[in-house]
């Protein structure tokens, strides 16, 4: 479907849900704004933007480790993307290949 229009937050952000193409595991967890989510879909190349750093980042520019975008959807209430992409290098800032690894949760260690 083309003619879906994305429906972000009160703060002007949609997650987005990256997954790798091949494998389709899980990598990360970014934020869009609308900028975001233009220079990722005109460009290729993952386009997120930073809540701590309040600005645009594109994956890998420093680090090498890029995201080479396959292609991008929406969920039923189109309020996430999901981007699927062929990843250079660990998606993690941690240097892991993903950012969902060894962090298993249970009841215990749920609090507010």
């Amino acid at each position: 479907m083309s003619d879906v229009s994305v429906s972000f937050g009160p703060d002007g952000l949609v997650p987005a849900v990256v997954q790798d193409a091949r494998t389709k595991d899980v990598l990360m967890l970014a934020w869009m704004n609308a900028e975001a989510l233009r220079l990722t879909l005109t460009t290729g190349k993952a386009t997120y933007w930073s809540r701590s750093r309040q600005q645009l980042w594109v994956k890998g520019e420093t680090s090498g480790h890029t995201q080479k975008v396959v292609s991008v959807h929406t969920d039923c209430d189109a309020d996430t993307v999901l981007l699927e992409v062929e990843q250079t290098g660990p998606a993690c800032h941690t240097l892991t290949p993903t950012c969902f690894t060894g962090r298993r949760l249970d009841a215990d260690h749920v609090t507010e």
